[in-house]
């Protein structure tokens, strides 16, 4: 059974330190080490939303499967543009969001919405709900 934990909208100044917290108490019971990886995986999907669609806005959904235990991130936005692996065009000490995602996921992907956009998503394992 799936439950999402989260879904809420993504704009431009929310705060990532209470999104993070939101996701802590949301997923109450995820190892430390998993927790975090989530939380990586979140904070680098709200901010390619946040620096690179002309929008700045989307919309954030986290699902918690519990057998086997894993939790989904995927995150809305309305750019046809897809997320770009290892280069940015905000300098050369950024960039690298997506290859921490790839690192840390099982599996992370970006499919079209609609007529408009597109969801970006990640897939990350865990143990011990």
């Amino acid at each position: 059974m799936t439950a999402r934990v989260v879904d809420l909208p993504v704009t431009r100044g929310m705060c990532m330190a209470s999104l993070r917290r939101d996701l802590t108490a949301a997923l109450d019971g995820l190892g430390e080490d998993h927790l975090y990886d989530v939380q990586l995986v979140v904070t680098e999907l709200v901010a390619n939303v946040l620096d690179h669609t002309s929008s700045s806005t989307g919309h954030l959904r986290v699902l918690l499967r519990q057998e086997p235990c894993a939790v989904t991130v995927e995150v809305d936005d309305e750019s046809a543009v897809r997320p770009v692996y290892g280069r940015s065009s905000l300098g050369e000490h950024r960039g690298r969001g997506m290859v921490l995602v790839d690192d840390i996921s099982r599996e992370w992907g970006c499919r079209p919405r609609g007529e408009r956009g597109k969801t970006v998503f990640a897939l990350v394992e865990c143990t011990g709900i």
